[in-house]
């Protein structure tokens, strides 16, 4: 089966980045690196907060607000692979941490974060990466609107401490069921005073997304995170209100998973066979067996791992932003995306 025109040409700029880094002589960064949970912190019932460090006792890179890592674990083989915002300190203008902090919920299915919240104590090896930033908070900007849904304050509350510290303008809109379920909700009323408004969706119900948007001052530019219903209806808000789209920015993690997902197999070009679990993506799957792939963002967002689909006995379950038209008929980003079926046949 032909690659498709668009899929080559992610490849073909894949390629030349690393020709370009080995022109530079830049030095080869392993991309993960061995590190440790120092402590864990209890902060609502289902959320809990980690300290990790490095593995050597040296101290940790510092992360721009709006970064995250990946972490691998799950023993042998690290079954799992999440991502995790990096919060950094929990007040304006502190000293540099030498660890990185995460906050992880709890889900109801066992799988990631149950695995988490029972066996990651202090003292527990990991593999984490270096810090990644998809979600950049621009440094000059007349206006912040910054909107959290639940375990979606984790970068906002970077992003927040930031802005204070920069003395530069903005609004904290942070949405929870209730206060005792959504995590630093003090922390982040002392540091952000009357910029912050808590909205309990159970004394006030769903907060009108349109009128907060409408409330803001002119040139606002708009950063969210959190479920991707929310983050759906603000930017149905916005173009509503005629906001460009580059005015409202968002992430969404864990589109690759859902309550309902079940196990497929994959079959490659030369006949391996490559079982894809309930809990695990097709990339984490293929390079747990060795089968050499491109990923990037591993959020359905980038597009480097587009792969294309050489037959299916169901339907492609696209959770992407990448595919659309009639690529979603021959190609998927395994990073994120699945099957309704039980065997996929890739072009790898």
């Amino acid at each position: 089966m032909p690659v498709p025109p668009r899929l080559g040409s992610i490849r073909i700029k894949a390629a030349r980045f690393g020709s370009e880094a080995r022109r530079k002589g830049e030095p080869m960064q392993d991309k993960y690196l061995d590190a440790v949970v120092l402590t864990r912190r209890t902060l609502t019932e289902r959320i809990t907060e980690f300290l990790i460090g490095a593995a050597d006792g040296q101290a940790l890179s510092l992360a721009e607000a709006g970064s995250h890592i990946e972490l691998r674990f799950g023993g042998a083989g690290d079954r799992f692979l999440r991502h995790y915002s990096l919060i950094g300190p929990l007040t304006a203008g502190t000293v540099r941490e030498p660890f990185w902090r995460i906050a992880v919920r709890r889900e109801d299915r066992a799988r990631g974060s149950h695995f988490i919240h029972r066996h990651l104590l202090p003292g527990t090896r990991l593999r984490v990466s270096r810090p990644i930033n998809a979600f950049r908070l621009a440094r000059r900007q007349p206006h912040t609107l910054l909107v959290a849904g639940g375990i979606g304050i984790t970068p906002i509350l970077a992003m927040a401490r930031s802005l204070v510290t920069r003395q530069q303008a903005f609004s904290l809109l942070y949405v929870g069921v209730e206060k005792a379920q959504m995590a630093y909700v003090e922390e982040l009323a002392t540091m952000c005073g009357p910029s912050l408004t808590v909205a309990e969706t159970s004394r006030q119900g769903v907060p009108d997304l349109k009128a907060v948007l409408a409330a803001q001052p002119a040139d606002t530019t708009a950063y969210v995170c959190g479920p991707s219903g929310m983050i759906e209806d603000l930017i149905k808000a916005g173009a509503a209100l005629n906001w460009v789209p580059e005015r409202i920015r968002f992430e969404i993690f864990n589109t690759a998973h859902r309550p309902e997902d079940q196990p497929f197999e994959v079959r490659l070009k030369d006949g391996r066979i490559v079982r894809v679990g309930a809990g695990t993506t097709i990339l984490d799957a293929l390079e747990g067996a060795g089968v050499d792939t491109y990923a990037d963002c591993r959020r359905g967002e980038c597009g480097l791992c587009t792969t294309a689909v050489l037959s299916c006995d169901g339907a492609l379950d696209h959770r992407d932003r990448i595919c659309s038209g009639e690529d979603r008929a021959h190609q998927m980003t395994i990073c994120c995306s699945r099957i309704t079926g039980h065997l996929l046949n890739l072009d790898l």
